[in-house]
């Protein structure tokens, strides 16, 4: 279904769901990898889309915010997430 290779470390690894959450962890250098959902608003997207290119992050899309949410463990959609470096 939804990015079987990196599912597990969605509910395994330490995420971090949420624009503003996920925008602080990207500024701190702290972000290994940030999901982002196609359908989310371009305008909230594009700047995190931006900011992963400036730090170096990795971009990884995802088809829906339900898709994305229920690969985090929620049971509502989410934007985007990102994978924290521990």
């Amino acid at each position: 279904m939804l990015f079987l290779s990196n599912e597990k470390v969605l509910r395994d690894g330490k995420v971090i769901i949420g624009t503003k959450q996920t925008t602080k962890v990207i500024e701190q250098g702290k972000a290994a990898e940030v999901y982002v959902a196609k359908d989310a608003d371009p305008r909230i997207t594009l700047k995190i889309v931006n900011l992963c290119k400036k730090m170096g992050v990795k971009v990884v899309y995802v088809d829906t915010m339900k898709q994305l949410g229920k690969a985090c463990g929620i049971e509502v959609g989410a934007a985007m997430a990102a994978i924290v470096n521990e």
